[in-house]
């Protein structure tokens, strides 16, 4: 039996990965976690990687495969950092080391998007989110589809609280984890949509040649939300990871 444990992105909550969980086969025992200030843990306070860590680390019995998406990649690549006991390897999807571009990490989207967000969260919330969706699936193959999946996990598990929102952007804006990527002792499988607008494919390029023990997929069509758009490809390839660590 395989222990894995599933960890969300931004303004989602353990919800989101229903999809993929009908179509794990037997042998897996998936462990989904809320972040705090989503979900289940609406009332729980984070306001730093490391605490989402610790969080999340506490839902670990470890050795486990972490699944993270989006920002829940940036805490399983920290967790596995600090708590290498309690991890066997990654599989990240549509998740980066370093979110914002810089003059020497041309693979990510410009601070801004990130401040625009914090912007117009204060205003209205819910508008936000929806707005953060849509640009999930923009110029996707399934656009239509994969924004009501996303839309039906907002609906389900409420909103999450604006502070959690706030330091999730926070994170997002400020967390490089370039380092600790090419550190890390365990197998690292990379899953990228090829039509992503927050994780741009040339993070897939520029992860062949700095990570030595990484396995990188991308799926053509696919945005943000591979997970959803393409939960079939999805599990296969999660299943790949998982043969690495029997």
């Amino acid at each position: 039996m395989i222990d894995c444990v599933f960890i969300h992105g931004w303004a989602m909550s353990r919800v989101v990965w229903r999809t993929c969980l009908e179509r794990l086969p037997d042998g897996f025992n998936p462990i989904c976690v809320d972040l705090p200030g989503d979900g289940d843990c609406v009332e729980a306070a984070a306001e730093s990687p490391d605490d989402y860590v610790d969080h999340v680390a506490a839902f670990a019995p470890g050795p486990s495969l972490l699944v993270g998406w989006s920002l829940g990649g940036l805490v399983a690549l920290r967790l596995a950092q600090r708590y290498p006991d309690k991890v066997a390897g990654l599989f990240q999807i549509a998740t980066s080391p370093r979110f914002v571009r810089t003059d020497d990490w041309h693979c990510a989207i410009a601070v801004d998007v990130f401040e625009q967000f914090a912007e117009s969260l204060q205003q209205d919330v819910r508008k936000t989110i929806r707005r953060f969706l849509a640009l999930q699936v923009q110029g996707t193959d399934n656009a239509r589809q994969t924004m009501r999946l996303l839309q039906q996990a907002v609906d389900q598990a409420g909103l999450p609280s604006l502070n959690a929102l706030l330091a999730g952007l926070k994170i997002l804006a400020e967390t490089d984890l370039r380092r600790t990527t090419r550190q890390l002792d365990c197998g690292i499988s990379w899953l990228l949509g090829d039509k992503d607008r927050l994780v741009p494919i040339g993070l897939a390029g520029v992860l062949s040649q700095t990570v030595s023990r990484g396995d990188i997929h991308v799926i053509n069509g696919a945005g943000h939300a591979p997970m959803l758009s393409d939960a079939d490809r999805t599990v296969q390839i999660l299943l790949r990871a998982a043969e690495r660590i029997r």
